[in-house]
């Protein structure tokens, strides 16, 4: 059963349901965490006034592609306030964005720095970042209400990318929670893989995360993650 659906199902647009998240207490461990970095900073980011709070997602309301990450950096979206911002999986992922023309600018630093997406909409499975990007199964389950509110509040989505497995499963796992899907098992993960999940569903993609172990080993190319978008931008607009 999702956690507190009946409380969700009260929020009726995107930015009430977004301010919600921002107050939001469910995971001891998660605020605990994100509160230590955001008092002691790196050095890099001394001067910064850090975010420390749940992230809200981020785009275009309108989206017909949404995407979904794991969690925020706890010196990028922890520090930054927006989702993908300010770490080098926002530098690949937004520049991908931009490549394929659902964003207006190819790098995200900060919540004021004029980045637009068009079509497209980034939310992630965790909106606290987890000690070693590992959230705990529960932490996963605390937060999927909002994911599975966002899915309703954003009515023309034609595909959804999941970029990484947590995500991936996160998805499918509210499929089945809503009696979409029997299982997972008819799903493998990797990447740039396409699936039709249920009659009248988004289509599934699903893509390896733009995490820096991925890009600096070369198992994602920015090539590889262009190709993503590009499907799903097909999907999506038929062009």
């Amino acid at each position: 059963m999702l956690n507190s659906t009946a409380e969700l199902v009260t929020f009726t647009n995107l930015e009430a349901l977004q301010e919600h998240i921002v107050q939001c207490t469910r995971c001891p461990r998660l605020r605990e965490y994100c509160l230590k970095i955001a008092a002691e900073k790196r050095r890099a980011y001394r001067d910064w006034n850090y975010w420390g709070l749940p992230l809200p997602s981020f785009g275009d309301p309108q989206a017909r592609v949404l995407i979904i990450g794991l969690a925020p950096a706890a010196h990028g979206g922890n520090r930054t306030g927006r989702m993908f911002t300010g770490d080098r999986s926002g530098d690949w992922l937004y520049r991908a964005l931009y490549q394929t023309g659902f964003a207006n600018q190819p790098q995200s630093v900060s919540r004021s720095d004029g980045l637009e997406l068009h079509g497209a909409y980034v939310s992630a499975a965790i909106r606290c970042a987890p000690p070693g990007n590992k959230p705990l199964p529960q932490e996963i389950r605390n937060c999927r209400g909002y994911l599975n509110r966002e899915l309703d509040l954003l009515a023309d989505l034609r595909a959804v990318v999941a970029l990484g497995k947590i995500a991936f499963d996160t998805y499918l796992d509210l499929l089945k929670l809503r009696g979409l899907i029997p299982s997972r098992a008819a799903f493998t993960f990797g990447h740039d893989r396409q699936f039709t999940t249920a009659p009248g569903q988004p289509v599934l993609i699903s893509s390896y995360h733009p995490s820096q172990q991925n890009t600096s080993t070369g198992k994602l190319t920015e090539k590889m993650l262009r190709a993503v978008f590009r499907r799903a931008r097909r999907i999506a607009f038929g062009r």
